[in-house]
């Protein structure tokens, strides 16, 4: 069915609206509203978060303000008042806040094991954490709002996306702004508008490869791979990878994939950072603390300059491009976390992928892949196993499943350290994770 095209614009809802990516979102809406009309945004927010969704939510009435468009900007605790009949819905969560991220990063440290948080044992906490809390959500909107598209931003993006597909009713996408990050590096390397340059994405969320790049008609992938340092982003390491390794690899690798193609040099950049910075969350957390104070200023009205340092780059264009697409029927493509359905066809029908798509309408439509390298394949199975494991653990509370995901991640070197970070782990997010720990 298409998305609802009510009279007076549209109603948009965005969970974990006090984010301090919400500024680039408000921008986005402001800056298509010509496309999509957004009449109703509501910024919803957990008790906890009330402080931040203030701050975050007058900022963003200053900015509609002044852009003199007619957006009505509501802020609230209340959940499923603000569902209650939206268009999108946009999901940026973070269950347990940057104290919980702050663990999935430290703790992995202690065993000699990469501290990340949306890949190995961290982000296996951070999915555990967050997939009831959506699932809960999604009843509401199944409830509320049926006809509904959930955009999922939430790390791990595609196992929640994932969990999402198999465990409720939902229209939902994921999304990531790694693809669109790596399209705009590639428009200012090569001069050159997006709408020139053709990339193939083939894997999962924060595991996938580019194995073709076609810029003006031209197959510019082998001259890439000469690049050692390529694409990167704000929270991975910048170390090069190895020229001939590259090379060899004949595609071009997300820069998530130096945590298993580099494990060595990266867990040693991770504790030499860790002994001099802190961990990453105590990073964010700084440069979240200095954006708060430039968004309470009551004089600011547009998104400061500063949020780029946030690396959530791109994050509001990825996200502004999926509604205007599927409001309007775009038929363009967009690299998107959708079920696999026989894309990838060692893969599960059900298992979340990230590859592009054709926005249609009535949702994403998975284009064939060209090139689907013999030596991925293994990774992407074995990480496949390993999310499919956690999504099973997170709903059942199963510490057995658990355990069995937490081993066969392939950056978990074997059954003890794997025994011993559940149990660390798990205790250190008791809070978070009832299912796990039932009452007598």
């Amino acid at each position: 069915m298409d998305v609802t095209r009510v009279a007076d614009g549209l109603k948009v809802v965005v969970i974990g609206g006090g984010s301090s990516y919400t500024p680039e979102l408000v921008e986005g809406f402001i800056r298509f509203h010509h496309e999509l009309p957004v009449r109703e945004l509501w910024l919803v927010d957990i008790e906890a978060g009330l402080h931040k969704l203030n701050i975050v939510g007058n900022l963003a009435k200053r900015m509609v303000e002044r852009s003199g468009l007619p957006i009505e900007v509501h802020l609230t605790t209340d959940r499923r008042t603000a569902i209650k009949g939206a268009d999108f819905i946009s999901t940026q969560m973070r269950v347990g806040m940057l104290e919980a991220r702050g663990r999935d990063e430290s703790i992995p440290l202690k065993y000699g094991v990469i501290g990340q948080e949306t890949t190995g044992p961290g982000g296996m906490m951070k999915a555990l954490r967050t997939i009831p809390v959506l699932l809960d959500i999604c009843r509401d909107i199944e409830e509320l709002a049926p006809q509904a598209w959930l955009l999922n931003f939430t790390n791990p993006a595609g196992i929640v996306t994932e969990a999402i597909h198999t465990h409720s009713n939902v229209r939902s996408v994921g999304l990531c702004n790694a693809p669109i990050g790596l399209t705009k590096w590639l428009t200012t390397t090569y001069d050159t508008a997006p709408e020139h340059i053709y990339t193939e994405f083939v894997g999962l969320n924060h595991l996938h490869w580019v194995t073709r790049v076609d810029v003006n008609g031209v197959d510019k992938l082998p001259e890439l791979l000469n690049n050692t340092e390529g694409f990167s982003g704000k929270n991975v390491p910048q170390t090069g990878w190895n020229p001939d390794f590259l090379r060899s690899l004949g595609a071009l690798p997300s820069y998530y994939l130096k945590y298993f193609y580099m494990t060595d040099e990266m867990l040693a950049e991770q504790q030499e950072s860790f002994k001099k910075d802190g961990n990453r969350a105590a990073v964010v957390k700084r440069v979240e603390d200095e954006l708060f104070q430039l968004y309470a200023d009551p004089e600011l009205n547009e998104k400061p300059k500063q949020l780029e340092q946030r690396g959530g780059a791109y994050y509001s264009e990825a996200a502004v491009n999926l509604m205007k697409s599927l409001y309007n029927g775009k038929n363009d493509i967009q690299t998107l976390n959708v079920a696999n359905n026989g894309t990838i066809d060692f893969l599960p029908d059900s298992a979340s992928i990230e590859v592009n798509c054709v926005v249609t309408k009535t949702g994403p439509l998975p284009l064939p892949l060209t090139n689907v390298p013999l030596h991925v394949k293994g990774l992407i199975h074995a990480v496949k196993t390993y999310e499919q494991l956690t999504i099973e653990a997170a709903v059942t509370g199963s510490r057995d499943i658990a355990l069995q995901a937490m081993v066969h991640h392939p950056l978990v070197p074997n059954v003890d350290v794997a025994i011993k970070l559940l149990d660390e782990m798990l205790e250190a997010n008791k809070d978070y994770l009832p299912q796990f720990f039932p009452q007598v």
